[in-house]
């Protein structure tokens, strides 16, 4: 720590170096393991803030446009903050993983080889539908891959290409400190406030520990319990 390196550098840095001093142990190469009964640094949750309603508001607002760009930004911008899921698994479907009929898009692999089903509603499917009767004009419309660049030898966005398109709309609004992974953050949080259950959270994101719902909701743990202290109403005695 003394370097200058991050908790969660360390803890990793030393979970390597208490393996090799265990195995080492177990081959009678040291008289004893010094890693016993030592603590692991204390990592810090690390609170993430959420972009306001108003501020994704303005986010697709400065979305508006006819050209593919605009029309993808707003599409991946609906889905990511409605379904919250990975930027990866948004930037893997493909044109039939989108069903328009049942709102619904199929997550084929997700973050530990799980895949999955998320929901949309009406709004994000009419501005999907819009990106897609764009994207038939394009020259690589025959291109699986559902998102696709206007320029450049690559058809398929890229996860940079991704992070480039969002940060400028955002920064067109003046949000500062925006990355694509606070709408991961904003999503679980909104579920939440609205009523959603954790349960139903970790299964629309894909987790499989309830420690994900702490850390990716912590910013507003604070005011949903008020407003639930509100509304159980305990003082009407």
């Amino acid at each position: 720590m003394d370097s200058g390196a991050e908790p969660g550098t360390a803890r990793i840095r030393q979970q390597a170096v208490r393996r090799f001093a265990a195995w080492l142990a177990d081959e009678q190469e040291i008289d004893h393991d010094p890693f016993l009964g030592l603590a692991s640094p204390k990592i810090d949750t690390k609170v993430v803030p959420r972009l306001t309603d108003e501020e994704l508001r303005l986010m697709l607002k400065a979305c508006a446009g006819d050209h593919l760009h605009d029309r993808r930004d707003e599409a991946c911008l609906r889905l990511l903050v409605e379904t919250g899921m990975r930027a990866g698994e948004l930037l893997a479907l493909s044109v039939h993983d989108v069903d328009l009929v049942r709102g619904v898009v199929t997550i084929r692999k997700g973050k530990g080889g799980r895949g999955r089903h998320v929901p949309f509603q009406t709004q994000t499917g009419a501005v999907i539908d819009c990106y897609l009767r764009v994207r038939q004009h394009h020259q690589l419309s025959d291109t699986p891959a559902l998102w696709l660049t206007e320029t450049g030898g690559r058809a398929q966005l890229s996860y940079h290409g991704l992070r480039i398109a969002l940060l400028a709309r955002a920064t067109a609004v003046g949000i500062e400190g925006f990355h694509i992974h606070r709408l991961r953050h904003t999503f679980a949080s909104r579920f939440l406030s609205h009523g959603g259950t954790e349960g139903s959270l970790m299964e629309v994101a894909g987790w499989r520990t309830r420690q994900m719902v702490d850390r990716y909701s912590s910013d507003t743990a604070a005011e949903r319990a008020l407003t639930e202290t509100r509304r159980l109403r305990l003082g009407d005695l």
